[in-house]
């Protein structure tokens, strides 16, 4: 370990050794490839292939400063670690926690070698000249570090592991869980983990892509943002021709969950996800993406609308959630409330009013907020007997089958978040989705709900996003880092 350092030269060492790290792991895999050499056990002992380390330690004389954020805050003294994965992307997330925490806190900061080595097939897929089809599987598993499912999970983010034989976790994830997720996201959308923005949009119809993506396409021109990356290895900027006609020829119908990214610097653009249909997949997509920290996501999607007051086309602000998606349960049981966050409510609805043009009484009629219910079963009108009461008890104005469960895990892995739907049928009214009144729909409402959807973002980037991470978020013994 080297000690005493500062936040700016914690994160150039955990750089180098990183580096060096994953340089050596190649080179001894294209020597295991190409002459059959296999690594030294010595080597491997001596951490050649280990993840960095950085390690934290505060053992103050008074009590500890009174610190009103909600992150970057130490509430015990004691040693601090965690292991660390491609730091040149996490480079400005990690200096902005050890920089506040360093100017705050007496703490001495300190980098090394951790015992976790980091798994070959992460290094393999941007390692040039080395074929990895060229062995089975469980060769490259004889003699190099492979993903071990027991040290990948969620449990200091669920409050199960809060210290580990005397060492408090320094951030929710450890390298081998980033790493993971990494793997994933490129894998579930089919883009670069380095091209996902901070500002994430989630939706379920593909109609909602066509409209960011063209309007994505002009705002090029304006330098606001450098360029957009798309699924197959898609990338337009403001000298391509027909980018909008570019993105849409890509590989995107390959992918579960294709993205899109609107590059802005220092990732401040907008990632839009098309997650398709159930809770499943937006559980399985803010899994990994949480692993990024990213300043917020919001839902923009389609719901049915409970309320006879309500008009297809109306609005949904969430500011409750009935869970009945299920997927969530066992690490998130239902009775815990998911609170709003503030500060994406008030964001959601400046921007329906700007797009929109309504204020006042015209703005209420068109955007109303209240619970969202949340379902697993598309086919939920078919048990609205069993529902009904359900419903009435929970006050619902809407259901859906994503919002619950992004703002829950959103509240579950200390990401804000928000939903703002968009009414397509009134099932419980005898307005029920046909094809013609469908399509009339999707024409006039969509362009609209996306625009409210970017302006939120778009303000909310522009506060810094400092402001969102509400400390409702938090539990008493948080790791430090956000």
């Amino acid at each position: 370990m080297e000690t005493h350092l500062t936040p700016e030269q914690a994160v150039d060492r955990a750089t180098e050794l990183y580096d060096a790290s994953v340089k050596r792991l190649r080179a001894a895999l294209n020597a295991f490839i190409s002459k059959g050499e296999v690594p030294d056990a010595d080597a491997r002992a001596r951490g050649d292939f280990a993840y960095p380390e950085i390690r934290l330690t505060y053992q103050p004389s008074e009590a500890p400063p009174v610190i009103t954020r909600s992150f970057a805050k130490l509430w015990a003294d004691g040693v601090y670690a965690t292991t660390i994965t491609h730091p040149r992307f996490f480079r400005s997330y990690l200096l902005e926690q050890l920089t506040k925490i360093a100017a705050d806190y007496p703490v001495t900061l300190e980098v090394g070698l951790s015992s976790h080595e980091i798994p070959y097939p992460y290094v393999l897929e941007s390692a040039a000249g080395i074929d990895a089809e060229a062995l089975p599987p469980a060769e490259f598993a004889r003699w190099f570090p492979t993903p071990t499912l027991a040290y990948i999970g969620d449990e200091v983010a669920d409050g199960d592991m809060l210290d580990d034989e005397g060492v408090k976790p320094l951030a929710l994830f450890d390298a081998a869980r980033v790493d993971f997720s990494l793997q994933r996201l490129k894998h579930y959308t089919g883009t670069p983990f380095e091209d996902f923005q901070r500002y994430i949009l989630f939706t379920n119809y593909h109609r909602y892509v066509d409209h960011f993506v063209e309007w994505g396409v002009q705002q090029l021109q304006s330098g606001r943002y450098q360029r957009l990356s798309a699924p197959g290895g898609v990338s337009v900027d403001s000298a391509t021709a027909d980018g909008a006609r570019v993105v849409s020829d890509g590989d995107w119908r390959r992918v579960q969950m294709p993205a899109y990214h609107l590059v802005g610097e220092d990732r401040s653009g907008i990632t839009l996800v098309n997650i398709g249909v159930g809770p499943s997949n937006a559980k399985t997509i803010t899994d990994h993406l949480a692993v990024l920290r990213p300043e917020c996501w919001i839902m923009v999607g389609h719901c049915g609308g409970l309320r006879h007051s309500q008009r297809i086309g109306d609005y949904v602000l969430a500011h409750a959630y009935l869970r009945d998606d299920h997927v969530l349960d066992a690490v998130l049981p239902p009775d815990i409330p998911v609170p709003p966050i503030a500060e994406v409510q008030v964001a959601l609805q400046d921007a329906a009013r700007r797009i929109t043009g309504d204020h006042g009484d015209a703005l209420k009629r068109r955007l109303r907020t209240g619970t969202v219910v949340t379902t697993d079963d598309r086919n939920w009108e078919l048990r609205f007997t069993a529902s009904s009461r359900r419903f009435n008890q929970s006050r619902a104005i809407a259901i859906d089958m994503e919002s619950a469960t992004i703002a829950a895990n959103g509240y579950r892995l200390r990401v804000p978040y928000g939903v703002l739907l968009c009414v397509s049928d009134k099932p419980l009214h005898g307005e029920i989705k046909l094809a013609g009144a469908a399509n009339r729909f999707y024409e006039r409402a969509i362009g609209e709900h996306m625009r409210i959807g970017i302006e939120t973002m778009e303000s909310l980037a522009g506060s810094g996003g400092a402001a969102l991470h509400s400390r409702k978020l938090r539990a008493f013994d948080e790791p430090p880092f956000r």
